[in-house]
């Protein structure tokens, strides 16, 4: 369980708003997912629906936080699409997710690391998927945060 994701973006605005955008479900229905519902806190839901009407289906449902400092950190599970459901969601530990938020200045610097990746041919193309969706998700991310602007 070596392997690592690791995504980066630096936004034009303050490092509260960084968080909320992965905090708050209004902001995470802009820029990731079709449906979110988020408790922050430490046991609450991380759950986000990219086909609301299935959401045993490409979604995060039963993912919780595992960890948050606002507006510095939050570390959340996070379960595989469809196609990759059948091993990723049924491990111990998930997935997770590591959102590091940095401000210096007018910006704000927000790392995306998403670890426990296992060792196997299916394992490595779902680790090669998530790489494709985070970076694409990131693109999406900027371009959201300069709506703020």
């Amino acid at each position: 369980m070596d392997k690592i994701i690791i995504e980066a973006a630096i936004l034009n605005c303050p490092s509260d708003l960084a968080f909320s955008m992965f905090t708050e479900s209004k902001h995470l229905e802009k820029w990731l997912t079709a449906k979110a519902d988020v408790e922050l806190k430490v046991g609450g839901k991380y759950e986000l629906f990219w086909e609301p009407n299935i959401p045993e289906n490409n979604s995060t449902l039963g993912c919780k936080i595992l960890a948050f400092e606002k507006p510095h950190y939050i570390t959340f599970e996070w379960r595989g699409p469809t196609q990759y459901k059948h091993f990723m969601n049924n491990v111990r530990p998930l997935t997770q997710v590591t959102v590091l938020i940095r401000e210096k200045s007018d910006e704000t610097k927000v790392t995306l690391i998403h670890s426990g990746w296992r060792r196997s041919k299916e394992w490595e193309e779902a680790e090669q998927y998530f790489a494709n969706a985070w970076r694409g998700a990131f693109m999406q991310l900027g371009d959201y945060a300069k709506s703020f602007n």
